[in-house]
């Protein structure tokens, strides 16, 4: 039973800072930061899919600003960029309102809000910690809500803007031993639905990412399943990348993953008789 960073998200816990870090400006490797660029906002970008989503950005020449809490971690994801890196604790009290106005002091615009900071628990929830339940949920589903509450207002100003959540198949169907994180996970689903149809006219989206395990390594430890077989960071970063470009509400890595959210809604006699070997 462990509480873990999930290979898509959030530094494993450390040390918490005595205040959030002021934004500072890594070294440039690559082209000279320009404030006319598109500007990505990329949380949990100091490994796995976090990172990997920052990397097909800058691909494509946006401007990063990269939050994590590891400044080192950071520093490589932004190497051979004019990434911003800005260190914070998003569970910290006020960590994603000081993470938004970083942000915005820096470049004056948030094109697109990639929220992918997150952590994961594996073991039964009768013996989970009550402490592992709050930070789970802190984590996956509070930060993430206020960062967008903090980042939505300037987006809705300019008239543009994507946020991007980065959901779980455990939020679409389940998995046992993970019950907090699939209801966090279920409730940022549930979150994207609701937030989307407000923002309607407004001309700013929302994008949910729904990517499968993402491996060697799993959330508490190895993933030793034959099969489905996990998912690698880039190819999520892949999908994401896509579904901005093309405007998408939803992203599914790999595409099958669609399946049993199908299942569920469609046959859900059937999908109760799937969880149990395969849930």
């Amino acid at each position: 039973m462990k509480l873990t960073g999930s290979g898509s998200a959030y530094d494993p816990p450390g040390p918490t800072p005595r205040g959030p870090a002021a934004p500072s400006r890594v070294r440039e490797h690559g082209p000279a930061r320009r404030l006319d660029r598109r500007v990505v906002l990329v949380t949990g970008a100091s490994s796995g899919i976090g990172a990997a989503t920052a990397r097909r950005f800058a691909m494509d020449g946006w401007q990063l600003l990269l939050n994590g809490r590891d400044r080192r971690c950071l520093e490589q994801t932004a190497s051979g960029t004019s990434a911003l890196v800005l260190p914070a604790d998003l569970a910290a009290p006020g960590g994603p309102r000081l993470l938004a106005q970083s942000a915005l002091h820096a470049t004056g615009r948030i094109d697109v809000l990639f929220a992918g900071a997150g952590i994961g628990w594996t073991g039964p929830f009768a013996a989970m910690p009550h402490t592992d339940i709050d930070r789970v949920l802190a984590l996956d589903l509070n930060a993430t809500l206020h960062l967008v509450r903090e980042v939505l207002p300037s987006m809705i100003a300019a008239g543009r803007g994507r946020v991007v959540l980065l959901g779980s198949v455990a939020g679409c169907v389940g998995v046992r031993e993970e019950a907090v994180h699939s209801a966090a996970k279920a409730g940022l689903a549930a979150f994207a639905d609701a937030l989307r149809q407000e923002l309607r006219g407004t001309g700013v989206g929302v994008t949910f990412v729904v990517p499968g395990r993402v491996g060697p390594t799993g959330r508490g430890g190895p993933y030793d399943r034959v099969t489905p077989r996990p998912v690698s960071p880039g190819c999520v970063a892949r999908e994401v990348w896509e579904a901005v470009r093309q405007d998408r509400d939803e992203a599914y890595a790999p595409t099958w993953r669609t399946l049993p959210a199908r299942i569920r809604t469609l046959a859900p006699a059937l999908y109760r008789r799937l969880l149990n070997p395969f849930g």
